[in-house]
């Protein structure tokens, strides 16, 4: 039998480009090896006439950021009617807006932070929040633009407010959870392992700790009592599910347990296009539950369909 002819969406034009072509490669390498026949398309503005013309089976979707995640590459391929890979329409833009997944969470009984979405130029020089706080772009990836606000600091972060600012004029201001950082992955309806993150020379996990070898140590699984390492699992599937993703996606979490073993356990986010990276957790977390690479892709393309 003929395995399916499988685009490969990468590239793109976001701030996450680079992030999206180390994710790409690697994973049409592992699909072609799985014996599926593969075209590589590094997106650009063109994308809908590309697909039209090529007629693949599946696109399997390695994009990242604006337009590769938030909805829009979705939605052309909705209307083209080629199946893809990960969420649909609404629950990728949903979960790309931090403010709008937050308040889906929040309502589905998931602890979040406390936060406020703001212009940033109404941020000026007094802080917003109480410090400690975090200050993040409301429709980013891969931390771009993630600035922490210490206790100590006597005034919000210039950048913030500055003609450096990249990543769009809604920021979110959401309180600093101290702790632990933990992650888990969704395949379809199952939560896999849990992993923590311990950023490597790196005072978080920023875009060079998630993607530049070495810049972070992952404890797969994390070394957490059993009751903690469930309730991330249980509350993992229930974002996945409240904000309607499909596939695989990846929440993460931050677990305070400096007072107690029990401690504070809140939801950051779920990415709905977690990377693929060789330093990338969800295939480590896979992996860790008895899916190679090759399979975990073949899966995530035998998964793929429209309205999703």
């Amino acid at each position: 039998m003929t395995k399916k002819h499988v685009a490969v969406l990468m590239g793109g034009f976001s701030s996450e480009r680079p992030v999206s072509l180390a994710s790409g490669k690697p994973c049409a390498d592992a699909l072609e090896a799985e014996g599926y026949r593969v075209t590589r398309i590094d997106v650009g503005r063109d994308v809908s006439s590309v697909l039209a013309e090529l007629k693949p089976d599946v696109a399997f979707n390695a994009l990242h950021g604006p337009f590769g995640e938030d909805g829009t590459i979705q939605g052309i391929l909705e209307y083209l009617g080629i199946p893809y890979t990960h969420s649909g329409v609404l629950a990728s833009a949903l979960a790309m807006n931090k403010e709008q997944a937050k308040k889906i969470a929040k309502a589905a009984g998931i602890p979040v932070a406390e936060s406020k979405v703001l212009n940033r130029f109404k941020i000026g020089s007094k802080h917003p929040m109480k410090p400690p706080y975090v200050v993040k772009p409301v429709n980013e990836g891969s931390s771009f633009g993630v600035v922490i606000v210490k206790e100590d600091q006597s005034h919000p972060p210039q950048v913030i407010g500055s003609t450096e600012w990249r990543y769009g004029d809604m920021v979110m201001v959401e309180r600093y959870v101290h702790g632990r950082e933990l992650t888990c992955a969704v395949m379809g309806d199952v939560a896999l392992g849990v992993t923590e993150i311990i950023p490597v020379g790196h005072s978080f996990y920023d875009y060079d700790s998630k993607y530049v070898a070495g810049g972070s140590k992952h404890e797969c699984p994390a070394k957490i009592s059993p009751n903690i390492y469930q309730k991330i699992q249980t509350l993992a599937l229930k974002a996945h599910q409240a904000i309607g993703c499909r596939g695989v996606s990846r929440s993460d979490f931050r677990y305070d347990d400096r007072h107690s073993p029990n401690g504070e356990v809140v939801w950051l986010e779920v990415n709905t296009q977690p990377g693929m990276t060789p330093t990338s957790l969800v295939p480590e977390i896979a992996a860790h539950a008895g899916h190679s690479f090759g399979e975990l892709l073949s899966w995530m393309v035998e998964d793929a369909t429209c309205l999703r």
